[in-house]
């Protein structure tokens, strides 16, 4: 086990099967270096800015297919009104959906359903990344 600091992950869905299977293709620990997760479940746009707005979150996960307010929608307001705003992750139903997720100046995309071999993978990368940048001061 590593020495490695806890990262808050929020993830957000209007629908409670989708949060679960990203939690579960995620897991506690993506990667021997990350450190352990503690996950946040939004299931409104509304609940995703007021938690990030509160800081402490180093990920996010989006929806992009969530209802009313989707994913990629919360990844450009979040980019636009956030100084030192969380990685963000948005999960796409549709490949050719990655220039929308590219519009919203999202750090990284994953599929649906939430592929269980390359989701650690990918929520590690964007850990790392996080971990190396230094925070903008409030």
């Amino acid at each position: 086990m590593s020495d490695a600091a806890p990262a808050t992950v929020l993830v957000y869905s209007s629908r409670p099967d989708v949060r679960a299977a990203v939690r579960t293709a995620v897991g506690r620990r993506p990667a021997a270096d990350v450190g352990p997760l503690t996950w946040v479940e939004c299931a409104t746009g509304e609940d995703v800015v007021d938690t990030v707005d509160g800081g402490g979150v180093d990920l996010c996960i989006l929806d992009g297919e969530a209802q009313p307010t989707g994913g990629l929608a919360l990844a450009r307001q979040l980019t636009v009104e956030v100084a030192d705003r969380p990685a963000l992750c948005v999960l796409i139903a549709r490949q050719p959906d990655r220039w929308l997720a590219h519009w919203s100046q999202a750090d990284a995309t994953l599929p649906l359903p939430v592929d269980p071999l390359t989701a650690p993978a990918v929520v590690a990368d964007l850990l790392r990344d996080r971990a190396g940048r230094r925070p903008v001061s409030r």
